[in-house]
Parts: structure tokens; sequence; C-alpha cells
């Protein structure tokens, strides 16, 4: 039987950092969408008494 080799050498590739802006401005507008929609249906309910 062969000896099973311990030290595997393996290339480690460091990337670039990435910009998260636009991410980060999505998220935003999806927030405030979700908060001008709940606002505003909560107003609806509110006007019904």
């Amino acid at each position: 039987m062969g000896k099973p080799e311990l030290h595997q050498k393996t290339e480690v590739k460091i990337k670039e950092p990435t910009s998260l802006k636009g991410t980060f401005t999505s998220v935003l507008f999806l927030g405030g969408f979700l908060v001008l929609t709940w606002l505003g249906v909560f107003l609806l309910f509110l006007n019904r008494f």
C-alpha cells in the first residue's frame, strides 16, 4: 500500500475587494418601498374606522 500524502500544495487566489454600493442602494430602495407600502396600508386601515 502507498502512503497517503498529508501535505498537499494548494494555491490560494486572493480576490480584489468588490464594491457593494449598488447592493446597499438596492436594499435601501426595497426597504423604503416596504415601509411606504406598510404605512399606506396602515393609514388606509385607520381611515376605515
